[in-house]
């Protein structure tokens, strides 16, 4: 089976079901060969419609029930749809456990502390105050200070007053995860935008630009001969299938000729100034729910040390029952989660802020690009002058096609033979002259 690529699918819906290469090329962002090479295969397998123009090119034409047609086609397709829902159940419950298993670890290790309490206590022969190796410890109502959901309340009133209502669609157990391992890449899909944004530019100037004008959405554009050539169009040029030309003053610019070819009318897509990277933020977890996960990270880290120094004494262990020894044999494992439980969040936090001052500085060295092109001096000015005369745009019209595999060959040229025999007095009258 192929496998089919979900982009080119959804860039196939989004322009009504009829596609050019350049088409899928420019709404993905993939380069020209995957995007020609995943359109062919999507089209032999659902019976699409070719249409030829009488320059060559071709324009798709898909079926409406695109879908549901390689569904019905595929058992593996809808199997990857059946798992796709069944993971997001898994991924649900994969995230809501961090916070069910330190919620129960809290509970466990309070149980363990009162149990070897009571047993300390009536190891003493009735004396209330304890003594000998074991520390004085009671359960008080201040440790549940980090458990007074009505301080949640209390802060959302404040913060309601100061600056409106502070929300979070995500529930307690998922702010956990949130807290602990954040919440995703927000620029996952960062080359793929950027190149999007590329298609669209070079296709609201008609397939041709300079590289000012591409230069606002790629990083590193190198130094010294490196950057004065253009060498950072070269990517560019390969994924599209550009060409440089020359103007008279030496300068470069470049056309794509596929982009210039399209089955529908484009409207002029905005890239917005420059391609910009969204800051990573460390959880979407609001405030108070950040508050309460530190709060009971660190009950949970101190009821692992307090239940450690309880643990050292064998005597009483084994006279607190199986329910104690349970928990000496997973001490380790409640005391190691109390520690990383603050440390990841501690250690993202450093991490992300690092990574979020080199999102800012290319997010900075972008819109410089973008403000200069802005403001282009005369000379180029000049140059995006001359890149407008390789400028042009191609639509393929349904009605224009002179074959489509959708109807026979012969009745396509019986339609077409008004065309024809004009085409053959016009080349004739041509050769007589």
């Amino acid at each position: 089976m192929m496998q089919f690529n979900d982009d080119i699918i959804k860039a196939v819906e989004a322009q009504q079901y009829r596609v050019t290469v350049g088409d899928v090329a420019a709404q993905t962002g993939l380069d020209l060969a995957q995007a020609q090479q995943g359109l062919l295969a999507l089209a032999a397998d659902t019976q699409a419609h070719m249409q030829v123009a009488e320059s060559g090119d071709i324009a798709y034409e898909f079926s409406r029930n695109l879908r549901g047609t390689l569904r019905n086609k595929y058992w593996q397709l809808r199997v990857k749809a059946a798992w796709e829902r069944v993971w997001q159940v898994l991924f649900y419950l994969i995230r809501i456990s961090f916070g069910i298993v330190l919620i129960a670890s809290i509970v466990i290790m309070i149980a363990a502390i009162i149990a070897l309490q009571i047993a300390a206590q009536q190891n003493q022969d009735g004396n209330r105050r304890g003594g000998g190796y074991m520390p004085r410890l009671w359960i008080s109502p201040t440790w549940f200070y980090w458990f007074d959901f009505d301080y949640g309340r209390r802060r959302r009133t404040q913060l309601r007053s100061r600056s409106g209502r502070e929300r979070s669609e995500l529930n307690f157990l998922e702010a956990i995860f949130s807290f602990l391992f954040g919440d995703g890449d927000p620029n996952a899909d960062l080359e793929e935008r950027r190149w999007s944004a590329i298609a669209a530019v070079i296709r609201s100037h008609r397939g041709a630009v300079t590289a000012e004008q591409i230069a606002p959405y790629l990083d590193d554009l190198g130094s010294g001969w490196s950057a004065e050539y253009e060498d950072y169009m070269l990517s560019a040029l390969s994924r599209f299938n550009g060409q440089p030309q020359v103007s008279p003053e030496g300068e470069l610019v470049y056309y794509f000729p596929e982009l210039q070819v399209t089955a529908t009318q484009q409207k002029r897509l905005s890239a917005g100034g420059f391609l910009q990277e969204t800051r990573r933020r460390f959880t979407a977890a609001t405030s108070d729910q950040v508050t309460i996960a530190v709060g009971l990270g660190i009950a949970n880290f101190v009821a692992a040390i307090v239940l450690g120094n309880l643990l050292q004494n064998p005597e009483m262990v084994a006279q607190s029952g199986s329910f104690i020894a349970f928990v000496q044999s997973i001490y380790w494992f409640l005391w190691a989660y109390g520690a990383a439980f603050l440390a990841i969040p501690l250690v993202r936090y450093f991490w992300l802020k690092r990574q979020n001052q080199k999102i800012e500085q290319r997010n900075r060295q972008r819109e410089m690009r973008a403000i200069a092109l802005a403001n282009a001096d005369d000379a180029l000015q000049q140059k995006l002058a001359y890149a407008q005369r390789y400028a042009a745009e191609t639509v393929l019209r349904r009605e224009e096609a002179i074959y489509s595999t959708e109807t026979d060959l012969l009745e396509q040229e019986y339609e077409q033979r008004d065309r024809l025999e004009a085409e053959w007095q016009k080349r004739l009258g041509q050769s007589n002259s």
